[in-house]
């Protein structure tokens, strides 16, 4: 298979925009870099998000666990990726303003077309409003030229009446992010196939009965698997999806652990007092 070319031309800039990266909303939004225009140091990665129900395209490790927050969040609606930041003449302009070096390709020695990391739109009491996020490593500024950059950047949409906010692995929270990396992949409604939603309802039963007993989240799975005749594994994925898909709550920024009991948000009622009249 042929090596992709990477380097930024004249012709690469005006490809993009005729492809309509860095254009629409949701699902219609095409990023300006996606995973295979960049150098992979195999911390890319490509993931289908809820709310946009698109694939998103992640630069680094630190850009997917802040994705995952974002995706989760009752308050943000829209999440657009490697947004661009055009005309490519105004930064470049914003720059000689500033003092600063323009990004260039290393290669051809073009200009690059600068880009933030998520462009969100988040519910503000009754109206929606945009922020963006830049995403860096703390260490990351101590350094003067990734702080230029940062700076083109905040000017750039500080002139669009834009907050912009730098994000770094200590806004995010550890254990959130834990638990979502291991809840994300059950956010999908097809992720327990074969199993049917009377099936999921009746093992969803049998854990909230079997959670009232306070032991350990594995115990509890294990104890409904075996009581419903079910293959062993059965009802701790039923537990991810219910909790992925926020059928039940708990407090995320607290460890889920299998080895300790699983604590709802709200009171489990036993099946023998359900009314069902």
């Amino acid at each position: 298979m042929a090596k992709r070319k990477r380097e930024n031309t004249s012709d690469t800039v005006d490809r993009r925009v005729k492809e309509g990266r860095g254009i629409g909303r949701g699902v219609d939004y095409k990023p300006w870099l996606l995973v295979q225009d960049v150098p992979s140091q195999g911390l890319a990665s490509r993931v289908k998000g809820v709310k946009t129900g698109r694939v998103h395209h992640l630069l680094s490790q630190l850009e997917h666990r802040c994705f995952l927050i974002l995706d989760w969040s009752e308050r943000v609606t829209d999440i657009r990726e490697q947004y661009p930041l055009l005309p490519l003449e105004e930064t470049f302009a914003l720059a000689e303003s500033l003092g600063i070096k323009h990004p260039r390709d290393p290669k051809t020695q073009n200009p690059i077309v600068l880009t933030s990391d998520f462009l969100i739109t988040v519910k503000q009491g009754d109206t929606l409003a945009e922020q963006v996020l830049s995403i860096k490593p703390s260490n990351d500024l101590s350094n003067s030229r990734v702080l230029e950059k940062l700076e083109l950047e905040r000017q750039y949409w500080e002139k669009r009446k834009v907050p912009w906010h730098i994000v770094t692995e200590q806004d995010l929270p550890a254990t959130l992010v834990k638990n979502l990396e291991w809840l994300y992949p059950y956010r999908f409604s097809n992720v327990l196939s074969p199993l049917t939603d009377s099936e999921i309802y009746r093992v969803r039963r049998g854990l909230e009965q079997e959670l009232l007993r306070c032991e350990p989240l594995s115990t509890t799975a294990n104890a409904v698997d075996d009581r419903l005749g079910l293959e062993p594994g059965t009802s701790l994925s039923v537990t991810r999806y219910l909790l992925a898909t926020r059928t039940w709550r708990v407090n995320l920024l607290d460890p889920i652990h299998l080895v300790e009991p699983l604590v709802l948000l709200h009171h489990v009622v036993p099946e023998s007092e359900v009314d069902v009249s």
